[in-house]
């Protein structure tokens, strides 16, 4: 009796095979359209209103990110150092806000805007250095995104909220010309600071100067350090050196209005770093609040006992401070 011969049908597994290709692709495709998503460019700046509207016209979605920062620089910069417009102050804390308004530690800020953002903070020296400080109530108070920029002094004052701040800056500090720019900034403003302490004064007048100055330092050190953390020993050093390179050799920016014994300080301490052994450059910006204070207390030819005790006060100061940023 001849053998039957097999039906032909569609075999099960063909179907279970070709619905796991097109699940897998699926999912890829899916993965392609959401999850793949990228920041928005110029980190949303361009598109954000209030950045729109205290910035200037010229802001809007699509335009590149060195123009927006160009924008951002002119529209923030005041005509004389430290000297600022209402308008001008809103315009930098606008931008602050904005990029400050998710996860300001998480911050990725686009490298085009990094230098430009540290050389327009920059031109806010005194108010860079009081929120680092930490010791003026009004950075505190005046600080929330709704509340404007206040006179005092001939200007308008910029405060941001501690944590908007050190995102930022550690987003900026990425670019170590723009870390480089930000710790010379603030090396003139604790020298200035120094400088202009009465010959008189006792008490807190004397210690609060060098103490807030060593703590405004102690931040900027711990920044560095959460800037290198899991960088392999190459991209660390090649950071470091370049940062050294724009403190050593960047001293005609940002713009100053020094006084001359602030300008001798601020000098002192630069020569002092250029003269130490290659190798141990960078470990020195660790001692640069109390190295500064020190050359101070001398200069003011403050008894031992007083001065190691400020100096003391200073050197908690700038630990403290960094271990509140170590990764």
């Amino acid at each position: 009796m001849p053998q039957e011969t097999p039906r032909r049908t569609t075999p099960v597994k063909a179907f279970i095979v070709l619905g796991l290709c097109l699940a897998l692709l699926g999912g890829v495709g899916a993965w392609l359209l959401l999850g793949r998503e990228t920041a928005e460019p110029c980190n949303g700046l361009a598109g954000d209103e209030r950045v729109q509207k205290s910035v200037g016209a010229a802001v809007h979605p699509g335009m590149s990110c060195a123009t927006l920062a160009e924008a951002i620089v002119k529209a923030s910069a005041g005509d004389a150092p430290g000297r600022h417009t209402r308008a001008q102050a809103q315009a930098l804390k606008d931008v602050f806000v904005a990029l400050g308004s998710g996860e300001p530690a998480e911050l990725t800020l686009d490298p085009a805007l990094r230098v430009p953002l540290a050389t327009a903070l920059a031109d806010y020296a005194p108010d860079l250095h009081a929120m680092l400080g930490g010791n003026d109530v009004n950075y505190v108070t005046r600080a929330g995104p709704q509340a404007p920029p206040w006179e005092s002094e001939g200007t308008h004052h910029l405060a941001v909220f501690t944590n908007t701040l050190r995102g930022v800056l550690l987003a900026m500090a990425q670019d170590p010309h723009a870390y480089a720019l930000l710790r010379l900034t603030e090396t003139r403003s604790a020298a200035q600071r120094l400088a202009t302490v009465p010959t008189d004064a006792t008490g807190y007048a004397l210690t609060v100067p060098p103490t807030e100055s060593a703590r405004a330092l102690g931040i900027l050190d711990g920044i560095a350090d959460a800037v290198t953390h899991g960088k392999d020993e190459g991209q660390a050093r090649a950071w470091r050196g370049a940062v050294l390179d724009g403190l050593l050799n960047g001293q005609d920016s940002p713009k100053s209005d020094q006084d001359p014994r602030a300008a001798e300080l601020s000098a002192v301490w630069l020569q002092n770093l250029k003269n130490a052994p290659e190798g141990e450059r960078f470990d020195r910006l660790r001692t640069q609040g109390v190295d500064m204070a020190r050359t101070w207390a001398q200069e003011r030819k403050m008894d031992e006992q007083t001065q190691q005790g400020l100096l003391a006060k200073a050197e908690r100061s700038t630990l403290g401070a960094y271990r509140e940023i170590k990764p």
